[in-house]
């Protein structure tokens, strides 16, 4: 039985997006309320009845919500032009060599927008 979990986590944060042109309003310095959903997938085993303990997941992204809440994110190595894409990508970066099975991370910087990342 193949599956997907996801677990959620949040952070505030400012940042800027030096790559866009002078004058838009993502150049200049504001905040965002980010959710990032964390997916993983592979098959069952029968035998346990699940795939992934929730609590391991939250385990190796609580370093990354750390890192990140609160904080400029253009003050981070690695996130000096955090677009969601990029933000996206960091946090696969930190989090694939521990949580194998790891499928997508979301970044959703508003309500209405999100990026989904698939390494």
């Amino acid at each position: 039985m193949h599956v997907r979990l996801a677990k959620s986590f949040t952070f505030e944060a400012a940042h800027w997006l030096p790559c866009f042109p002078e004058g838009h309003k993502c150049r200049r310095l504001h905040g965002h309320s980010f959710r990032v959903d964390i997916v993983v997938a592979g098959e069952v085993d029968l035998a346990k009845g699940y795939l992934v303990d929730y609590g391991d997941i939250k385990r190796a992204t609580e370093p990354i919500e750390k890192a990140l809440d609160h904080y400029c994110l253009n003050e981070i190595k690695g996130l000096e032009n955090p677009t969601s894409e990029m933000i996206a990508k960091w946090i696969w970066d930190r989090l694939k060599p521990d949580l194998t099975l790891l499928a997508e991370v979301v970044v959703h910087e508003t309500c209405t927008t999100r990026c989904e990342y698939r390494g």
